[in-house]
């Protein structure tokens, strides 16, 4: 029987209902063979070679597939069809090849690729093996040695030199600059005041349309032209005293074509516009998908799809949509990404004719990703659709004046009837054209009359920040990171705790201590965060996974110049780097006084100079080397004064109000007064609100907190609202319930209140609904607990493990968690059922073989027994040996342990109960039940009668008291 080795349990499942009894099919559960996680695990003196380590949870997914092995039996390699999955292939071949016995079935493994779980593509690769590909596995190892080297030569200079900074890795520290550059560039910008005119006319047949001014005075208008309200009120006065009449009159007819299918960066794009995932989400469930064998392989960066698959699109749109919806030719897109290895399809259902609907017990998310896949794939594949737009030109008699409509009417839909690609937040230019406008029958010559001219005004705005969206896609334009690492890479910027999300936006904001890292970085080491190095970089890897280059040489034109490097940070003086950092940070942060003072004069002794600090674990802050006065580095805050400012003064106790700053940031102080005597009152100014909020009315509200809301109407006492350690809440009896918006806690009403105390009561809030339970009924949900977030169905409560990300729970991980309780397991257990070895002869219940986390053992209701020694094959493990291992653990001597029994004196004589003589670590003792005694040196465990023994523990049980 051959044995296939994928990489997931769900994949494994998948395939096995494809390949039936003839083959068995198993999981690595992922990568099992990782570098050693200390410094020298590549060594660039010799060719640059690298110490594996076994993962420890794989050691027993290893031993299973190798004790699965026999002589003559053939072994299938069939994990993604990627570097990432070329290399666990390799591991695998590799890790058999040592192991007594399977060296020959190691060396003979063959390599089977599908890019979709079908029956038919596995198959296929099944009937046209190949040898694991020594190129793609040459590039998995450089991409890995280049982060390991970076990673393990860099980060300890963080922790000496800028110890507020975990990490730098190769491609986020890239990622990373792309964000600071924008916000810098956003920062920069100075918003640039301009005006547009519109005029609304009517025809003689009544109807009205608008149209802008493109021309005055007989000069074409530039976008800035009209600079003041004054400019565009002449404008308009102009306008009125004109009569107008349509000077040209053009219609054209346009058509356009669908997107290609999805690529890894599109999806990423996509599903962050449309359904609001996050990468690390989106992958996640497509990774669902694949697996279950209803899309392809979600790792690619290729757009091409295949015949079988543009002819099955083709016909469903024939007899969906109809023959005008399908082109008579296909389309073929061609790939732009260079060297496109990942997977050389594109991301597409592997059956058109099944819709989301009919995905049967799948999540939500899964069946919305779903869909988002099967409109863009569908879509790539049918008419193009075609519009009619018209620009008409009105002037006055001399053109002197001209303004310009223009329409746009959808003739025919065509690939728009199922899919519109999303697009991102740009930067505003009302200077653009009033487009899709239908506009009425119009004639050259025709006069029209004015109905209203009306002065716009506009600022310019900067570029947006970048979402999860947008950055990937800006990462594939400079060609950073590849399909399988885009996901990895945005998120751990976050993790580090290197950019932030703008909720409200979704956008990334760097954080101060990237901001910090980053100027680290350019400065000393600016070669490796440039985009076309790391551009160049990846072209080279891809120069590997081809044949064109040896891995050794990547990796040493890399070495010696980065080597060199890091040989002259080891050298930096702390302080020369606090130094240097403070010059290039102080001006993001901080601004010059009028005078022309330096940015980094203190305002507090105005004698010393604002120095940056760095600690671990904590943002970065200025400190002035001439007095204590600290100065965080606030976001969005410029200037000691900006940060520092009289709000007014309390209208009814007249003490001033401040905003100020401290050394854990921004807070109101309500100044302390003399008549009568009062202390200053302070209180921390909320993360969610802009520091341009800030006002007397809103810092009086937020001194007055926390604040009645009202009685409750059940009878459970006065209900409070305010801002915590923890954020805001609103609190009753004792009982919390966190609020989601600190601007709520200021009018929250009894009605809201009241309500999230509800959730607050029940365990949490209702989080996601996963579906319904396929058997018991009922819905699914995950809930925020007060201990985290938890499932909860008809049959009651399950809690979720930490290592399973709430946000991305699918309702089969729900279903395996609510069966695993059932079966006992407690949570994040690993231990799993083998057998049943039948009815406790004498006591009944069932007598279970067991695989924990530190070994086999057998269970009996409550009790648990390990196996010795020379029960280590579980095959051979009965029903009466593990009756003996749980009967001697009942009688106090567990197996394995130090204890023995001498002797067994007898029966309790009045509570019953065998009484022995056991062998401690601390000598010969009596032992009944639960209770011990030492046995007394004078006397010998041979003359012990029970009469005796009931004595000496008695004896000791009075001593004790």
């Amino acid at each position: 029987m051959p044995i296939v080795v994928v990489e997931s349990p769900a994949k494994a499942k998948t395939i096995e209902k494809f390949l039936g009894r003839d083959y068995r099919v198993l999981a690595t559960f992922g990568h099992i063979r990782d570098l050693k996680p200390k410094s020298g695990s590549v060594d660039p003196t010799d060719d640059f070679a690298m110490k594996w380590e076994v993962d420890k949870a794989a050691l027993s997914r290893i031993g299973a597939i190798a004790k699965a092995l026999t002589p003559g039996q053939e072994l299938l390699l069939a994990t993604d069809p990627d570097r990432e999955g070329e290399a666990i292939s390799w591991h695998l071949r590799e890790i058999l090849r040592r192991r007594r016995g399977l060296g020959g079935i190691a060396s003979n493994a063959k390599r089977i690729v599908f890019n979709s779980i079908t029956k038919s593509s596995v198959q296929n690769a099944i009937a046209s093996p190949r040898q694991v590909d020594s190129a793609l596995v040459d590039a998995y190892s450089a991409r890995r040695a280049l982060d390991y080297l970076v990673g393990f030569n860099l980060s300890p200079i963080l922790w000496k030199k800028l110890p507020c900074a975990r990490s730098a890795g190769r491609v986020q520290s890239v990622c990373l600059r792309l964000i600071v550059e924008r916000e810098l560039e956003i920062e920069r910008f100075r918003a640039r005041e301009f005006w547009t005119v519109d005029a609304d006319l009517e025809t003689a047949a009544k109807e009205q349309f608008r149209a802008r001014l493109r021309v005055l005075n007989g000069k074409k208008l530039a976008k800035h032209d009209l600079a003041t309200k004054d400019a565009a009120e002449q404008a308009a006065e102009a306008i009125k005293r004109a009569t107008l009449a349509v000077l040209d009159l053009q219609t054209k007819d346009q058509s356009r074509r669908p997107q290609p299918p999805f690529t890894t960066a599109t999806l990423q794009q996509e599903a962050s516009r449309k359904l609001r995932f996050n990468t690390k989400s989106t992958m996640m469930v497509a990774q669902k998908l694949y697996e279950a064998g209803h899309i392809t392989y979600m790792r690619t960066d290729a757009i091409d799809m295949a015949p079988e698959a543009v002819k099955a699109a083709r016909g469903l749109i024939r007899r969906q949509f109809g023959t005008q919806y399908c082109p008579q030719r296909p389309r073929i897109f061609k790939n732009k990404a260079k060297n496109a290895q990942e997977a050389h399809e594109c991301i597409r259902p592997t059956d058109f004719a099944a819709s989301a609907a009919t995905l049967g017990s799948v999540s939500r998310d899964q069946r919305n990703l779903y869909q988002l896949v099967w409109n863009r794939a569908v879509a790539s594949q049918m008419a193009n659709a075609r519009f009619k737009r018209t620009q008409v030109e009105i002037a006055n008699r001399d053109s002197s004046i001209m303004l310009q409509a223009n329409g746009s009417v959808r003739v025919f839909d065509g690939f728009l009837k199922i899919y519109e690609e999303g697009q991102d937040k740009k930067a505003e230019d009302a200077s653009q054209d009033i487009e899709n406008a239908l506009l009425p029958a119009l004639a050259i010559g025709e006069g029209l009359a004015q109905r209203k001219i009306i002065p716009v005004q506009h600022f310019t705005k900067p570029k947006p920040r970048y979402t999860e969206a947008s950055l990937i896609k800006k990462m594939v334009e400079l060609g950073i990171g590849r399909p399988s690492t885009y996901s990895s890479i945005v998120s751990r910027i976050q993790e580090h705790g290197y950019t932030q999300r703008v909720e409200r936006s979704r956008t990334l904001q760097p954080t101060p201590t990237g901001r910090v890292l980053n100027a680290f970085l350019t400065h000393y080491f600016a070669k490796y965060i440039e985009y076309d190095f790391t551009a160049e970089l990846e072209e080279q890897l891809d120069d590997i996974s081809g044949g064109r280059k040896a891995r050794s040489e990547v990796l040493e034109s890399f070495w010696l110049p980065f080597s060199q490097s890091v040989n002259v940070a080891r050298d930096l003086q702390f302080t020369d780097v606090a130094d240097r950092l403070s010059g290039t940070i102080a001006p993001q942060f901080l601004e010059a006084g009028e005078d022309g003072m330096d940015v980094r004069h203190c305002p507090n002794c105005s004698k010393g100079t604002l120095v940056l600090k760095f600690f671990r674990n904590s943002d970065p802050y200025f400190r002035c080397d001439g007095c204590s006065f600290n100065l965080p580095l606030q976001q969005g805050a410029k200037g000691f004064e900006s940060q520092n400012k009289l709000l007014g003064n309390d209208p009814e106790s007249n003490r001033l109000v401040h905003l100020k700053v401290g050394k854990f940031g921004h807070y109101i102080e309500m100044a302390k007064s003399a008549k009568p005597r009062r202390s200053a009152k302070t209180v921390s100014w909320p993360k969610q609100f802009s520091l341009d909020e800030a006002n007397l009315d809103l810092a009086l509200q937020l001194l007055a907190l926390p604040r009645h809301v009202g009685d409750h109407p059940d009878g459970r006492g006065a209900i409070t609202a305010g801002i915590g350690r923890n954020g805001p809440y609103v609190r009753c009896e004792g009982l919390f319930a966190s609020v989601p918006d600190a601007r709520e806690v200021l009018n929250l009403g009894m009605n809201r209140a009241v309500e999230l105390l509800a959730n607050a009561g029940r365990g949490g809030g209702n989080f996601r609904d996963l579906g319904e339970h396929p058997k018991e009924g009922g819905p699914v949900r995950v809930l925020k607990g007060r201990y985290g977030p938890y499932i909860k169905y008809s049959g009651g409560n399950v809690s979720i493990p930490a290592k399973i990300d709430p946000e991305s729970l699918s309702l089969e991980q729900a279903l395996v968690l609510i069966e695993n309780k059932k079966q006992g397991r407690s949570r994040g257990s690993r231990s799993q059922e083998v057998r049943t070895l039948g009815e406790h002869p004498a006591k009944g219940s069932e007598v279970k073989l067991m695989k924990g986390p530190y070994g086999p053992y057998v269970k009996w209701k409550r009790t648990n027994a390990k196996l010795p020694p020379n029960l280590a094959n579980l095959d051979d493990v009965t029903l009466d040996d593990a009756v003996k291992l749980i009967e001697r653990r009942l009688g106090g001597r567990a197996v394995g342990s130090r204890s023995n029994v001498i002797r067994e004196i007898g029966e309790h004589p009045k509570l019953g109960g065998p009484i022995q003589v056991i062998k401690g670590r601390n000598g010969p003792s009596l032992k009944w039940r639960r209770r011990y005694a030492p046995l007394p040196k004078d006397v010998d465990p041979k003359d012990l009668t029970p009469g005796m023994a009931v004595a000496l523990m008695n004896r000791k049980s009075k001593g004790a008291k």
